[in-house]
């Protein structure tokens, strides 16, 4: 069954898309804003994914680039924003497609079978990467050699090792993992980044794998 998340901040929009798509077999998660997009986009891991670019914390745009980082899955952005500059910049973050609403459920429908179909041959994504001595293993989310994350370590370390050599922007980071509400709170980033370390890094005061970036944000090198 192909699996869609549905990411729109209006209610009856995504209540509208999940019966129409469940109606037709499909499995259809939801999201009201673009962190909780990404973090249930690497946990849920959808065939493809419908989104709106006028979000509460994040703007689409960044999320497309924040999916494009590590996953090749068709992205259809469904939006009001129907100014050519609008398509042509989420187009070229990433977008497979763009839908301007109001618009018509047929024609949405129609655009989901051609995305899916032509996704068919995209190479599988990893499902471990190696940092220094460890292997982290994303589909069982755990750390070779009995290193034992906190759920927040784990979110940071998932985040950089799916975008390997990949500058991700303190304000990314903190608005997947905290969420959007804590995008100014630097302090977390540096508190937990020193953690994680003191746990994947050979000599954590040279780290050679989990980079800061100084000003920008953090970076992930195999």
């Amino acid at each position: 069954m192909t699996r869609i998340l549905i990411v729109d901040d209006e209610p009856q929009i995504l209540r509208a898309l999940r019966i129409n798509l469940a109606a037709r077999h499909y499995e259809v998660a939801v999201a009201a804003d673009g962190a909780s997009a990404l973090r249930q986009a690497a946990d849920w891991r959808p065939d493809l994914v419908i989104l709106d670019l006028g979000l509460p914390d994040l703007d689409g745009v960044d999320v497309i680039h924040g999916l494009r980082g590590w996953t090749s899955l068709p992205i259809l952005v469904l939006s009001g924003r129907a100014g050519s500059a609008d398509k042509v910049e989420a187009l070229d973050a990433g977008a497979d497609d763009y839908v301007t609403k109001p618009f018509a459920v047929d024609e949405l429908l129609a655009r989901i079978r051609a995305a899916t179909r032509r996704a068919g041959g995209h190479e599988p994504e990893a499902t471990s990467v190696a940092v220094g001595d460890h292997v982290v293993d994303l589909v069982a989310k755990r750390v070779s050699g009995g290193v034992r994350l906190t759920p927040t370590e784990w979110r940071m370390v998932e985040l950089l090792v799916r975008n390997p050599d990949r500058l991700i922007s303190q304000r990314q980071m903190l608005a997947e993992v905290w969420g959007g509400a804590h995008v100014k709170e630097t302090h977390y980033l540096r508190q937990y980044m020193a953690q994680l370390r003191k746990k994947l890094e050979r000599d954590p005061a040279r780290p050679v794998h989990l980079l800061t970036e100084p000003g920008m944000g953090y970076r992930f090198k195999p």
